[in-house]
């Protein structure tokens, strides 16, 4: 019998390192194969060559690619499935998370979202909503449950950037990352499986597996999963007609806020960490890939008027915040030395008076 399934558990340990590899060199296949700069005084390349191969560098076919979310070894989740994943998780977030219910704030930035979905490959519909919150982050749930926080739109400084990072987010949903990054894992663990329970029993160990909750750590992708988040993302944001360096503008900006400032933002995109070299590479792709518009969107009035608004909207929190919920005492104003009833002593106590006016007697 161990003779028997001793092929069959190797093969599966085979096939789990060889389906990380491949999902790790497609991505940077896709990527690297770029042309980039070999040196910083090279001049950067002024236009891209034109795909029209149906591949993630097909600008015109944005929506129509296979971007990883068709199911076989790689991806064991149907959309219907990522779909009821996020809504779990959605109502578990939003059960303990304070949401900004402002009419004006929320139809925005869902305004925002959607027209970048809209210029995307993601297959799902979208439901954005935002976080009441000074972290500077967006996070995206599998399905298309998509946070921004209230500080990320404080901290851009144009609506090309707070539309670059969320780009990113509709990215790992449009890729189907995190239903990816599940299935590799579960195939680790099926191959870690001891020998006694595989044999006549892989198909039933697979689908226990596959239907396993996975913790909200799920956010933190491979390495290969963010750099291909931060490619399509740059498509996306271009796509809908926004300057396609402000994702990595502010990603660079955060880095100088935390350089200047070390700790402040410790928790900044924690779950997707800009590194020099990622951002880099989005810039050798933006120069190579994108061809130049001659304008782009970059800011607009409202996104100003509802920055204010949010900054209003936050500042009443904090104040409001800063009460326990319980009465105000207030001393009386200090009346004159005339007064029957006032009180020379320095310790404010209260002084007793009779009906008559007249202090009691010691």
């Amino acid at each position: 019998m161990l003779r028997a399934v001793l092929p069959i558990f190797l093969s599966l340990v085979l096939l789990c390192e060889a389906l990380a590899a491949a999902q790790d060199q497609s991505t940077s296949n896709t990527i690297a194969s770029l042309p980039t700069t070999t040196s910083a005084t090279a001049p950067l390349p002024k236009a891209a060559k034109t795909y029209h191969d149906g591949s993630l560098r097909d600008i015109d076919a944005i929506g129509n690619r296979k971007v990883g979310c068709d199911r076989g070894l790689g991806n064991w989740y149907s959309l219907e499935k990522q779909i009821d994943m996020g809504r779990g998780y959605a109502r578990q977030i939003e059960s303990t998370t304070k949401l900004v219910t402002d009419p004006e704030i929320t139809e925005y930035v869902n305004r925002i979202g959607q027209n970048l979905v809209r210029n995307s490959d993601a297959q799902v519909p979208f439901t954005i909503k935002v976080v009441d919150t000074d972290d500077i982050n967006a996070f995206a749930l599998p399905g298309g449950f998509f946070y921004v926080d209230s500080g990320l739109i404080l901290a851009a400084d144009n609506e090309a950037e707070l539309a670059g990072v969320m780009s990113h987010e509709i990215a790992h949903v449009a890729a189907c990352h995190l239903a990816r990054e599940n299935t590799r894992g579960q195939l680790m663990q099926l191959a870690s499986i001891p020998l006694i329970f595989v044999g006549g029993g892989i198909g039933y160990a697979a689908q226990s597996l596959a239907s396993m909750a996975i913790p909200m750590g799920f956010l933190r992708f491979a390495r290969g999963f963010e750099s291909e988040a931060d490619f399509l993302g740059v498509e996306y944001l271009y796509k809908a007609g926004y300057d396609p360096q402000a994702l990595s503008s502010f990603f660079e900006k955060i880095q100088a806020m935390e350089k200047h400032k070390p700790g402040t933002l410790a928790k900044t995109f924690e779950t997707h960490p800009q590194t020099p070299d990622r951002i880099a590479k989005t810039q050798d792709e933006i120069n190579t890939l994108l061809p130049p518009e001659p304008e782009y969107k970059l800011d607009t009035s409202e996104f100003e008027d509802i920055k204010e608004r949010l900054a209003r909207l936050e500042n009443r929190h904090k104040i409001d915040n800063g009460r326990d919920g319980g009465p105000t005492l207030r001393r009386a104003a200090s009346t004159s030395s005339s007064d029957p009833g006032s009180s020379t002593d320095s310790d404010d106590r209260p002084t007793l008076k009779r009906r008559d006016g007249s202090a009691p007697s010691q």
